[in-house]
């Protein structure tokens, strides 16, 4: 049984998933919270189970993080998802 959170999160992400298929590129600020914290991209991929790889392409704006990834990524930083990933650049569909 899902909770309340996790489906108010899933509603929110895909809604912002679909805003960055559609013309926006979402950013984020791993690069800045990464060196803040003296982490290397494999650090932090290591500690949220993914590959170097895709750090850098959430680090270039060429990847959109998954619900849970962005999630793992916020709470490593002890940050919310809004903190570490900015929409104000999205449009809205219309």
């Amino acid at each position: 049984m899902q909770s309340l959170l996790d489906i108010m999160c899933k509603v929110n992400y895909t809604k912002n998933a679909k805003i960055t298929m559609h013309g926006g590129v979402m950013r984020s600020k791993i690069a800045e919270l990464r060196k803040q914290n003296k982490l290397s991209q494999e650090e932090l991929a290591m500690a949220v189970g993914v590959t170097r790889q895709t750090i850098t392409s959430l680090e270039v704006g060429k990847y959109t993080a998954s619900l849970v990834l962005a999630y793992k990524i916020a709470k490593h930083f002890d940050l919310s998802i809004e903190e570490v990933f900015d929409f104000t650049d999205l449009k809205e569909e219309e």
